[in-house]
């Protein structure tokens, strides 16, 4: 599986399949399996059993995992879709990748 990009509490917006267009947060990122979970995105509803914390059970709305290459980071500067770049810098003297924006060059 190949490095992915998208890491959690980025915005992204939603290029194929039902909620095609829409725009939200990331939730939870699982780059293991290369999905992720969006906030407002992928709604299923799930039958849960009553328990300690839900003492009624019955069925929930709650999001599901989409493949990450279905989604794509949202620039917080110029607001576009765009794709992602990686430049060499420091952060507290150390070497780390940072993420940048191919469109306007700002840093995620």
């Amino acid at each position: 599986m190949a490095k992915m990009s998208i890491k959690k509490g980025d915005t992204v917006k939603i290029l194929s399949g039902k909620d095609r267009g829409k725009q939200g947060t990331v939730l939870h990122a699982y780059p293991a399996e290369g999905k992720i979970k969006v906030e407002g995105v992928a709604i299923v509803k799930k039958a849960v059993r009553p328990n300690q914390q839900n003492q009624t059970g019955g069925i929930v709305s709650q999001e599901a995992k989409i493949d990450a290459s279905n989604a794509q980071l949202v620039c917080p500067k110029c607001g576009a879709a765009t794709r992602v770049g990686h430049k060499q810098g420091e952060i507290d003297g150390h070497k780390t990748s940072i993420r940048v924006c191919k469109k306007c060059g700002a840093e995620f």
